[in-house]
């Protein structure tokens, strides 16, 4: 499998890592929208949220978790944004299941 994020996980490929634990990998964006701007990643290859079943609920929860943690540790108290592109059309172009995490800066709606 090429997939650019399981070679990040592998260490194949250098990243700004922010966190890493035994199921997920987060680390900063390479064309950040928001002061905070990381993506959180499952160790375990997932394409994405349309192709994920029952089975991959409790670590798309931990995704959201560890967003949740990384806000808190990095001050962002005035909110912020977590998103999963789903498929091309939503721009998702690495298709390895990631959220993204973006604060730090107010956040208008509709985005994009």
């Amino acid at each position: 499998m090429d997939c650019l994020f399981c070679r990040m996980i592998s260490g194949e490929i250098p990243t700004k890592k922010v966190y890493e634990d035994d199921e997920t990998l987060v680390f900063e964006d390479i064309k950040p929208q928001a002061p905070t701007h990381v993506l959180i990643i499952p160790k375990r290859h997932i394409v994405g949220v349309r192709e994920a079943n029952a089975e991959d609920a409790p670590i798309i929860g931990k995704l959201h978790l560890v967003a949740a943690q990384i806000a808190r540790d990095r001050k962002i108290e005035n909110g912020y944004r977590t998103v999963f592109n789903v498929g091309p059309g939503a721009g998702q172009s690495v298709f390895h299941l990631h959220l993204h995490l973006l604060g730090g800066r107010p956040l208008s709606w509709p985005p994009g």
